[in-house]
């Protein structure tokens, strides 16, 4: 079994327009946490299910900037890209994340995951906000959730 699903979209109650995702990976939170750590690493496992990398630059560290362009399937290009604020490896990694409208920055959002180690398993917090709308923090929960089906998929594999 590759991770598990525990997905917590939401407390409509506490915060709306935040996006919570947690996740169990089969692999160590050192190999988890690098896994974003590194362009060819992202490559991998980065956009939704079906989707391509065809570029990917990190400039993993405080203050550097990230970004990659991702392909639908279908042939539909996406740019997101961000800049890292907070950086303790292997247990909590802050960044900005927004896609690129028409040449344009779009609505940024701030990042936030935890990894914690469990012997050789880890579990993940993912949270993203602030959204304009549950409609739109919805829409990142199922592309987020099948990047960490991914992501789950690629850790596994170098943890064997």
């Amino acid at each position: 079994m590759a991770a598990k699903n525990d997905p917590v979209p939401v407390r409509e109650t506490e915060k709306p327009l935040e996006l919570t995702i947690t996740r169990r990976f089969d692999a160590p939170a050192r190999l988890v946490f690098n896994a974003w750590s590194r362009a060819e690493f992202q490559a991998q496992w980065l956009g939704p299910a079906g989707f391509t990398v065809p570029s990917c630059e990190v400039d993993f560290r405080v203050g550097g900037k990230y970004r990659a362009h991702i392909r639908s399937p279908e042939g539909a290009d996406f740019v997101l890209y961000g800049v890292y604020r907070e950086i303790v490896e292997p247990s909590r990694l802050v960044f900005t994340f927004a896609w690129e409208e028409e040449g344009e920055r779009g609505l940024e959002t701030l990042v936030t995951i935890t990894f914690a180690a469990h012997g050789d398993k880890t579990t993940m917090v993912f949270t993203q906000a602030p959204f304009q709308s549950v409609a739109e923090r919805d829409g990142h929960f199922g592309g987020w959730s099948e990047c960490l089906d991914k992501l789950a998929a690629y850790a596994a594999k170098l943890a064997a």
